[in-house]
């Protein structure tokens, strides 16, 4: 297998996450070397050549098209092909580059002419030696290193190569061991003791001893359609008519990936190169194209043609997996499922035009909650993202559709429903009871609320009409007493 490391350098001020996306991108746009792309934090890329390189005249064809589309995209590269991951990276880096150390008087090569002339020859140093010859590709920028020969490649390239710590090279380099060379004929055993096995492991992936899959970034589904026109239009009209042709062919794809489009972006591109979007949301995904253009009709008017508008692209910018449904059973049973299916249809399609105005994240719909706590046996959902529940336990008592804080009423502390309460201010006098309810807290969470112990909730209508839901609190943790937690419509 062989692999190539390209190394992107950025030159603007450094944004972390515009540098991800533009990353990317430059991953689709590498896509067309190898099906097998993958991006490594924070500026490279990996691609598996193997059976690849030949479609563009060998390893050397493949450098010279990467320098050559980089240098139309204004950015610099530099490049690594060798047999392993590890090796790539390491030539994408450190080919060509010198060492660049310090002096430390450590190494063996920093001492004295006179002292090296006197010393004994020392194991792993020679003076002089020939560097691994290194094919070269156009351009400084590329180093191939020939198939089989990537332990020649890499012997001249500092430690740092091999993709260890800091701290790690900092403590080799002090020894004297700068180059890949001097560390691979070391004792494994003593490496491993001394700098962790870490650091052998390093190496053998560098090598290939060792596995080092990639896994290539899966291509995400893209849904778009685009309608070149030969004339500028304008006109409401012939949007429409625009919209009959592209709907259609983005329906068939969608279709045939088992998607449907939740958000739907259409762009329309002016003569004076500028550009206008609208974006509308379903409710439901869907593939169909008849429950997307009214959504789109109803924007249209939102779109200024300007000079013209001479091409128009519609986007599925958000989709879903859509499943189709089997009706099994009676005919009876049949007909019901699918009476349901058609209702709920219509109501999707209400909840989207209405989003289309006011937004989908404004519509909300009510959904039983799993609790028998008043506070808690309703919850809120957006609509759009919910499905409907048509199935609520119907419950032995009522409740109220206002409700509020539990509110202290200024009466008699007995258990028995008082004649006269004052409320807010006023004085109110009873004249219908029903009731009462009697629910306990939930123990088990401990609710600051629900401190006062069990409560028994009433209905009370007063004089004035007031459809009222008190409560009375037997007490707890905390004193009881009579609240008005809700009023009825």
């Amino acid at each position: 297998m062989r692999w190539r490391c390209a190394l992107i350098w950025f030159t603007r001020l450094q944004n972390p996450q515009l540098e991800a996306r533009f990353l990317t991108s430059l991953r689709r746009w590498a896509s067309k070397f190898s099906p097998w792309v993958a991006e490594e934090v924070p500026n490279a890329l990996v691609i598996d050549l193997t059976g690849c390189a030949h479609l563009f005249g060998g390893e050397e064809g493949v450098i010279a098209q990467v320098e050559l589309d980089c240098h139309n995209l204004g950015i610099s590269v530099h490049i690594g092909v060798a047999d392993t991951k590890g090796a790539a990276w390491a030539l994408a880096r450190y080919a060509g580059q010198p060492l660049g150390l310090s002096r430390t008087g450590d190494a063996i090569d920093q001492e004295a002419p006179a002292t090296r002339s006197r010393a004994a020859k020392r194991h792993n140093w020679e003076r002089g030696g020939q560097l691994p010859r290194l094919r070269s590709s156009r351009g400084a920028s590329g180093r191939i290193a020939a198939p089989g020969f990537t332990r020649q490649a890499l012997t001249a390239l500092p430690v740092a190569a091999l993709r260890l710590e800091e701290h790690v090279i900092a403590s080799l380099n002090r020894l004297g061991i700068r180059r890949v060379e001097d560390l691979m004929v070391q004792p494994r055993a003593a490496i491993a003791r001394r700098f962790g096995k870490g650091t052998v492991y390093r190496m053998d992936q560098t090598l290939g001893v060792a596995p080092e899959p990639v896994s290539p970034a899966r291509q995400s589904m893209h849904f778009a359609c685009r309608l070149t026109l030969p004339e500028p239009i304008g006109l409401v009209e012939d949007m429409l008519a625009a919209l009959d042709n592209l709907l259609p062919r983005l329906a068939v794809s969608l279709t045939a990936k088992g998607r449907g489009v939740r958000r739907l972006r259409l762009e329309a591109y002016r003569t004076d190169q500028t550009m206008q979007s609208l974006e509308v949301g379903l409710a439901r995904p869907s593939a169909d194209a008849a429950r997307m253009r009214p959504l789109l009709a109803i924007r249209l008017g939102d779109i200024k043609a300007e000079f013209g508008i001479d091409v128009l692209r519609v986007v599925a910018a958000q989709t879903e997996p859509v499943y189709a449904h089997q009706h099994k059973g009676h005919i009876e049973v049949g007909a019901a499922v699918v009476a349901q299916v058609s209702q709920n249809t219509a109501l999707d399609d209400l909840i989207g035009k209405l989003g289309a105005r006011i937004g989908l994240e404004a519509i909300t719909c009510l959904h039983p909650g799993d609790s028998h706590i008043p506070e808690k046996a309703a919850q809120v959902l957006a609509a759009a993202w919910s499905i409907p529940q048509m199935d609520w336990s119907a419950s032995s008592c009522a409740r109220p559709l206002i409700h509020f804080e539990p509110e202290p009423l200024s009466t008699s502390n007995g258990p028995q429903v008082p004649l006269h309460f004052k409320w807010r201010g006023q004085l109110h006098e009873v004249c219908k009871v029903e009731g009462p309810e009697r629910i306990a807290p939930e123990w088990w969470l401990a609710e600051r609320a629900w401190r006062s112990g069990t409560r028994d909730y009433w209905q009370v209508v007063t004089k004035a009409g007031d459809r009222l839901w008190l409560y009375f609190a037997h007490g707890g943790a905390i004193s009881g007493g009579w609240f008005c937690q809700g009023r009825f419509a």
